[in-house]
């Protein structure tokens, strides 16, 4: 039986991707393997967001060659839409971008018998919703569902839209049948994703939105969790926070973009909101999620960020009192309008700015933690750690270790005793 591995970088649509992947080589009669063990295929899905994330893809593919030199290299995800001739390396068999993942196998098998490299990269101006079956995760309680594809905002910052195409919206019809299959192999949270999560629906023009797919994964498992993933700001209106009040199972952690807490800023980004609207969608789903988590990220040192700019992000960062922040320093993009803009910041003031930000993150998560010591919270436990604790996490997705009996996929009662490192300790009750 032939081997295959797999490894992943970037978002949570990426890891989705990947395991859609990784069926199609089971399906196929392929044994998996973890990537760091001989295969005769290693699939790597690449990110391209950041410096960062190009750095880290070609770092994997080079060293994946370098110790496997016999083995074919599959490429795929943002990068190898990119930049696909550039990845013409040592290995390398077949380039995908971000489409035709589901036929992965069947590339392969095809470069393989030519016996050369075949890029598989397409245009995306009139891609379809991409529909790729997944059976299975990585866990055992919580699974990743993709319901959107796509971006048309077009950010100054952001290469994304260039290399995941317009907007996708899946069926209804198929988020119901795949929440119901995930539900039927034992998955107690569906956690619903996509490139924009916020513009789902815009593309079908019958007047479907957002909420349409989140009552239809809502309501067609036995899942005891519904978790949405990023959201813009601007669809935080009080009927989209009556509609989600309606809708219980729904967690109450909600990740709103926040880039930058500056209105100057915010608009040479081409952001579509301000500061004072940001911080009303946090009023408003604070009102009517009372504890809820409010997660986001935020960007340093954005070309023309002035000192004053920045003090401002780190006002707006602490009115809002997020629970967790992911903060990351600007990063060139060719083909981006913000490589074009004046008032470059330096490289060194991007990331002092960031290592500012990351500790009032720290400082908000902890007072966000110490709020949560000695209340009762209901935990989906997930696995047993080392020293005989249940670990899982709250609907406000904080990582808690409790010690007590209790099997994984329960939800249990879990009285909160004390803080380790970025989670809580407790009992389950």
């Amino acid at each position: 039986m032939k081997k295959a591995a797999f490894h992943t970088l970037g978002c949570k649509v990426n890891q989705y991707d990947t395991q859609a992947m990784l069926e199609c080589f089971q399906r196929a009669g392929y044994e998996v393997v973890p990537f760091s063990e001989p295969a005769d295929v290693y699939v790597i899905n690449t990110c391209t967001v950041t410096g960062t994330g190009d750095r880290k893809s070609m770092q994997a593919i080079r060293r994946c060659a370098r110790e496997h030199p016999q083995a074919h290299i599959v490429v795929t995800g943002c990068l190898a839409q990119r930049a696909a001739q550039s990845l013409r390396l040592p290995g390398v068999r077949l380039i995908l971008g971000t489409q035709r993942r589901g036929e992965v196998v069947e590339l392969l098998h095809e470069a393989q018998a030519a016996g050369e490299t075949l890029v598989a990269v397409e245009g995306l101006s009139h891609a379809p919703f991409e529909r790729l079956v997944v059976r299975a995760h990585e866990g055992h309680t919580r699974a990743t569902m993709k319901i959107q594809e796509g971006c048309d905002r077009f950010c100054a910052y952001c290469i994304i839209p260039y290399v995941r195409g317009p907007i996708r919206s899946r069926p209804l019809q198929e988020i119901r049948e795949e929440a119901a299959n995930l539900c039927a192999a034992g998955f107690r949270e569906l956690v619903l994703t996509g490139i924009h999560l916020t513009s789902y629906g815009r593309d079908l023009r019958d007047g479907t939105t957002l909420v349409d797919a989140i009552r239809a994964a809502h309501d067609a498992g036995n899942a005891a969790r519904i978790r949405l993933g990023s959201l813009e700001p601007v669809i935080v209106t009080e009927p989209f926070v009556r509609a989600l009040q309606g809708l219980p199972k729904v967690c109450p952690q909600f990740h709103l973009a926040l880039q930058s807490g500056s209105d100057a800023v915010l608009a040479r980004m081409r952001r579509r909101y301000t500061t004072a609207q940001f911080l009303e969608a946090c009023r408003m789903l604070r009102a009517a999620f009372p504890g809820c988590a409010l997660t986001t990220d935020v960007m340093t040192g954005f070309p023309g960020e002035t000192e004053q700019n920045f003090e401002e992000t780190m006002r707006t960062v602490r009115e809002a009192g997020f629970s967790r922040i992911h903060v990351f320093p600007y990063s060139e993009r060719e083909g981006t309008p913000a490589v074009q803009m004046d008032g470059s910041v330096p490289r060194a003031v991007r990331e002092e700015r960031a290592r500012r930000l990351i500790a009032l993150g720290k400082e908000l998560s902890m007072a966000y933690l110490e709020g949560l010591v000695g209340t009762r919270q209901q935990v989906l436990l997930e696995e047993q750690d080392g020293q005989g604790r249940l670990t899982g996490y709250t609907p406000t997705y904080v990582h808690v270790r409790a010690a007590g009996e209790g099997e994984p996929g329960e939800i249990r009662d879990v009285r909160i005793e004390g803080i380790c490192g970025d989670g809580l300790t407790g009992r389950i009750e």
